[in-house]
């Protein structure tokens, strides 16, 4: 039995190494619609490997919270060329929001490389925060302590990013707010914007324009570092230790893809990451690179199935 799974792995390598040897295009599958952070960032990294790779093939797929795009690339054939989009969504968070799951997280994929962090920042309106005096996060503790149950926040939804950064707050801190579920990111923060919610965990990308403008007090970020999008915020772990939230994605491949043809993927996709366009283009987009290797990206993703357990959980989101 030994003998033979040894066959069939150095057959499948051999297959890989043939197709790519032969220029076959790879399919690298988005779980999202066109024209969003996630697909701009695959189409760009697609574009710089093509000397390397060859002709990359961006294949969107959305619908079902991300999780109909990462079955198809779980049950693709693993030859090396399909590829696709892991995410926080796709491969930490839905796992435990939605009752049942047509992939394993875990054991349907092979990491290949992380590509994208983007930090989300702890926003307030900016007259609510002069009106309560909040000026930082310890302000804010420090009023939902001496004020319980006067504050609330908004979501794009319950088991979204922002929902479940809110959960980790609160916890964190030992306060609570009141959480408001909107449909969808914007009309979130058209209720910040408005005043009819007193804070936000919010998208750095699509908060900035609104900080900028002085419209929204940036309070701090949710990564542990400081971001360079944002370099006057501090983290939020500053305060709450070991807090960390972030929005990221990666490329992974079908589990059973040659660990050659792996690593071929890797070497393209970690050398255009660390292109100095790249690093502009992603920058505008608030996104820093994040250039790792297999064994890293798979290990930084089970971390993560294992913190949004407990989230999940604790905010009591579900999808049936």
């Amino acid at each position: 039995m030994k003998r033979r799974h040894l066959l069939l792995g150095g057959i499948a390598a051999s297959v890989a190494g043939t197709a790519f040897a032969q220029g076959r295009p790879i399919r690298l599958i988005v779980p999202y619609a066109a024209g969003g952070p996630i697909d701009v960032t695959a189409r760009l990294l697609a574009e710089r490997v093509k000397e390397s790779l060859g002709t990359v093939i961006i294949d969107n797929k959305p619908g079902g919270g991300g999780n109909i795009g990462a079955d198809l690339i779980a049950k693709a054939p693993a030859d090396g060329l399909t590829i696709g989009i892991s995410a926080v969504a796709t491969h930490a968070i839905n796992p435990w929001l939605f009752s049942k799951m047509p992939y394993d997280p875990v054991k349907d994929f092979a990491a290949i490389t992380q590509m994208v962090r983007v930090p989300n920042v702890l926003v307030m309106n900016a007259d609510t925060a002069a009106r309560l005096k909040i000026n930082n996060v310890r302000d804010l503790i420090a009023y939902a302590k001496a004020n319980p149950a006067k504050l609330n926040y908004g979501s794009g939804g319950n088991g979204s990013a922002g929902h479940l950064a809110g959960e980790m707050f609160k916890r964190d801190a030992g306060i609570y707010a009141v959480h408001i579920p909107y449909n969808g990111g914007n009309p979130a923060q058209l209720a910040l914007l408005s005043g009819q919610v007193d804070f936000n965990f919010d998208n750095l990308a699509t908060a900035a324009p609104n900080i900028r403008a002085g419209k929204l007090k940036a309070l701090a970020v949710t990564t542990l570092q400081r971001s360079p999008s944002l370099p006057e915020a501090p983290p939020v772990a500053e305060v709450l230790k070991g807090f960390a939230i972030d929005t990221w994605w990666g490329l992974v491949a079908p589990a059973g893809t040659p660990r050659e043809a792996v690593q071929r993927l890797n070497t393209a996709f970690v050398a255009a990451l660390n292109s100095p366009e790249a690093k502009t283009r992603f920058a505008a987009l608030m996104a820093e690179p994040v250039a790792t290797t297999p064994d890293e990206f798979a290990a930084f993703m089970k971390s993560e199935l294992v913190k949004y357990e407990k989230v999940v959980k604790a905010s009591g989101a579900k999808v049936d």
